[in-house]
């Protein structure tokens, strides 16, 4: 029954900085608590005072009639900050693995080894089709020097850049086995306030690696570099819109990545078949295509089963006509290992070897595929399988082909057919277009990967998602997406049908993401590795020094048909920053809006209405405080039901969270309101689409257990009262000081906080009275069955699902820019989205939704 979509959390999840203040029952003591090592409210933005969670807490032993609150003076209690119990429960699920596969058996590795070769290094390992063809178009071979200077070129540029840049960095900068763009982003995010919707709760920044290390030059330095990064609203806009213009160029990059790889396979016709014209080598592109992206929804590890042993085969057959080849023709090409040849022929084609730059980065494109893949496989799969089997058949395929070109320079324009032996040219064209076919999913598997992670971010519409595979929690698969790459591949492919002319506009969208990568992984060894300034600054200046050498070449021929891919990137952009835009709005409005806990309270326990029996479950996207649709439907129905719960939904980083831990509950106000606040947690791969009646179930078991472990707690509670200040001091959280003064929480225990806070409370509401310790028991144990049975009997009255959906609206004095952007664009991409009630399977007779339109 119950379903969501992915990542509707990214909407939902914090509030303001709010004042934290409880209620108490003394009569005259009013005092400050607090702690003198954790005096730092600041930084947690938890208020048990929205919550409501801290007020019944606090009056746990107080008769079930609290209504009145008249009688009752408000106390303001300075305690530690609080962590939101719903986020370290959910991330501390038993059992739960960051990724299965980094425990893999040795046999189960090399299983995976083969897989990345059909689905990670598809895409490097076909650029031996056109990379020489693309070069030597730019800067034709006047001489033997020429092709061995050309080689020098490719081979220090896959050392440069896949493997050094790739394999030895920025694999390692994986947010928990996350790779891509938005995996950096994410993983900034979590330990830097950055983000423009201000969602993150305390444990959504799990810094042990980095709050832990010993104060340094380096910790300081990353430290300050966080507090700019927060302070900064410019910086913050910087680093986003750097951030999705990496994201538009990885899409770009799916859609280039087919046309380049399958036109530059099926060209290899008109080297076997002199008949063969270049139309008819479009027609069969175009049919490959379609076949290609229709087999895309099988997923990765079953079609990288299916196809690795292929691409397998196709990196043999690069390594052995290379060896041919180096035999038969010109083993002089060893000689381009030696990086002076880079200069010669600098030297003698001056601006001709600088265009030649765009096509010699073509050999490195699907580099960040390897990192763009990573949630499919592991970094050791990854880095096992380029180091020791794709570069080295990479080398021996490109020297392979110089060797064959210093003595036939006239066939450069098809240099890889053309150097292939004649007796195994047709097994040869068939493995390279099958490889081609394997290559075009590489970047295509990586953008659903960098989209989902998009949309968990708020940067992205909702759209369906797919999990392919029950074993990898990364594996997935979004039709949408897949159809829409695929008309505008074959757009492209029909407007620009020259393979020079898509070679400049692939280069353009791997520059674009190699250097936003480049800058983001540099951000990362300052705020979260503290690496060494030294290694730090070589990293940047020697990747970015390379990146834009070779970007300022794929840019000067932009007007040939390349600028296609910028606009369609552009466009992209202008999605993805408009919906973060509206998102942003309209998560800060809902904030703002939300119910105040003095109006529930003043209201009373039948929250200025009937109260009729039975359970409404309101899905809202607050993990914490009323939200305002709430105060819609008071104000819109005749009566609201005697049972509330607030049904937040947040995504957990496993595969699969079982029933019996799927909800989190927390109180909202005094007991007699029976309003509950729950936390839906899913995995990335659970069906959701359960039976309603199921998850109903469910979900009243769960809050029984709640009520029961509340009632159990509060009873340790009060057995304790006669523990003195210094035993809650030990279980307070440690604390770093930093050298510039700043100061970090390493962890709080959940409950630390709370039963400090009881505890003080207890002793004020207790002070000078003597009662038994029998009554209150008794009396709680009432309360309990008393609650209990009330639940039962809403629960056989029924549950109705309570839908709000908030729209935002430009207000009639906004720029007309705004109201463009808010009341068109935005609102078109709402409504085209994919919203929660499309995957709910509960009948029409239990639903009732309620619009609300907020005007910013």
């Amino acid at each position: 029954m119950f379903s969501v979509e992915e990542g509707s959390s990214g909407d939902g999840g914090s509030e303001m900085d709010d004042e934290i203040t409880g209620d108490g029952s003394t009569t005259s003591l009013s005092r400050w608590v607090f702690d003198e090592k954790n005096d730092y409210d600041a930084i947690d933005d938890e208020d048990y005072d929205d919550d409501g969670y801290g007020d019944e807490r606090q009056h746990g032993d107080v008769d079930s009639d609290e209504e009145d609150d008249d009688n009752v003076e408000q106390r303001l209690i300075r305690t530690s900050p609080a962590v939101d119990s719903f986020d370290v429960d959910a991330l501390e699920i038993p059992g739960a693995q960051k990724n299965d596969i980094e425990d893999s058996s040795i046999g189960r590795k090399l299983i995976l080894a083969l897989q990345t070769l059909g689905v990670v290094f598809g895409d490097i390992g076909t650029s031996p089709l056109y990379t020489f063809s693309v070069m030597f178009n730019r800067s034709p071979i006047n001489d033997k020097e020429d092709v061995i200077g050309a080689l020098s070129l490719v081979i220090y540029t896959l050392m440069l850049l896949p493997l050094v840049k790739y394999v030895f960095f920025v694999l390692w900068a994986n947010d928990d086995g996350e790779g891509g763009t938005f995996a950096l982003y994410s993983l900034i995010c979590r330990h830097a306030n950055v983000s423009l919707i201000p969602n993150q709760l305390p444990s959504d920044a799990r810094i042990s690696g980095f709050g832990l290390k010993v104060p340094s030059p380096e910790l300081e330095r990353s430290l300050i570099i966080k507090e700019k990064l927060e302070a900064s609203m410019l910086l913050k806009k910087i680093l986003l819109i750097l951030v999705l213009a990496g994201t538009a160029m990885v899409i770009a990059d799916a859609v280039v990545t087919p046309a380049m790889s399958v036109m530059a396979a099926v060209g290899g016709l008109k080297v076997g078949v002199g008949a063969i014209e270049q139309d008819q080598v479009l027609v069969i592109s175009v049919s490959f295509l379609v076949i290609l992206f229709s087999v895309q929804k099988y997923g990765a590890s079953k079609l990288g089963i299916a196809l690795g042993p292929a691409l397998l085969l196709w990196f043999f057959c690069l390594a052995g006509i290379g060896i041919y080849n180096l035999a038969k023709y010109d083993s002089s090409v060893f000689r381009a290992f030696n990086p002076a040849h880079i200069y010669f022929f600098f030297k003698r084609n001056s601006v001709n070897a600088w265009y030649a730059l765009g096509g010699c980065i073509l050999c490195a494109t699907g580099s960040e595929a390897m990192f763009a893949d990573l949630s499919y496989f592991s970094v050791h799969s990854i880095q096992l399988t380029f180091t020791l089997l794709v570069l080295p058949c990479l080398l021996l395929g490109y020297m392979g082909q110089a060797a064959y070109l210093c003595e036939n320079f006239d066939h450069a324009g098809n240099a890889f057919f053309s150097s292939v032996p004649s007796f195994i040219f047709w097994p040869v064209f068939l493995i390279s277009n099958i490889a081609a076919l394997i290559a075009s999913r590489a970047m295509t598997t990586a953008t659903f990967t960098c989209i989902k992670q998009s949309i968990a971010l708020g940067c992205f519409p909702r759209l369906k998602i797919i999990h392919t595979s029950k074993k990898f929690i990364g594996q997935i698969y979004i039709p949408v997406l897949n159809w829409f790459l695929l008309v505008v591949c074959l757009i492209v492919i029909c407007s620009i049908s020259n393979i020079f002319m898509i070679g400049n506009a692939y280069g353009i969208a791997e520059l674009g993401i190699m250097m936003t990568t480049t800058i983001l992984v540099t951000l990362i060894m300052l705020l979260i590795w503290q690496t060494n300034i030294i290694v730090v600054c070589l990293f940047a200046i020697i990747s970015l020094g390379i990146e834009l050498m070779f970007f300022s070449s794929v840019l000067s021929s932009v007007a040939d048909g390349s600028w296609i891919i910028l606009v369609f990137a552009t466009i992209m952009f202008f999605i993805m920053y408009v919906w973060n835009y509206g998102s942003k709005l309209k998560y800060e409005t809902e904030v703002q809006k939300k119910l105040p806990m003095d109006l529930l309270r003043e209201l009373g326990s039948n929250l200025g209405t009937i109260r009729a029996p039975g359970i409404g479950l309101l899905y809202n996207e607050l993990a914490k405080g009323v939200p305002a649709i709430f105060g819609h439907f008071l104000t819109t129905l005749p009566a609201i039901h005697s049972m509330v719960i607030f049904v937040c939904i947040k995504y957990v980083p496993v595969p699969s969270v079982p029933q019996t831990e799927r909800f989190l509950f927390r109180r909202v106000c005094p007991r007699s309101y029976h309003l509950f606040r729950c936390v839906a947690r899913y995995g990335y791969k659970d069906v959701r689409k359960e039976n309603h009646q199921a998850f109903e179930q469910i979900l009243i078991e769960s809050l029984e257990k709640f009520i029961r472990k509340e009632a159990q707690e509060r009873s340790l509670e009060s057995d304790g009262d006669h523990n003195t200040d210094s035993e809650d001091d030990t279980t307070l959280s440690r604390v770093l000081i930093a050298p510039n003064g700043s100061v970090y929480s390493l962890g709080v225990p959940l409950l630390a906080d709370l039963n400090k806070l009881t505890s003080e409370k207890r002793s004020s509401m207790d002070f000078g009275a003597g009662p038994s310790n029998e009554t209150p028991a008794l009396d709680a144990e009432q309360s309990l069955e008393k609650e209990l049975s009330f639940i039962h009997k809403a629960k056989e009255s029924g549950v109705v699902y309570l839908l709000g959906h908030g729209d935002i609206r430009a207000t009639k004095d906004s720029w007309f820019l705004k109201k463009l952007v808010i009341n068109y664009m935005y609102a078109f991409l709402r409504k085209n989205s994919r919203r929660g009630i499309t995957n709910l399977s509960v009948p029409h007779s239990h639903l009732m939704q309620v619009g609300m339109t907020y005007m910013v």
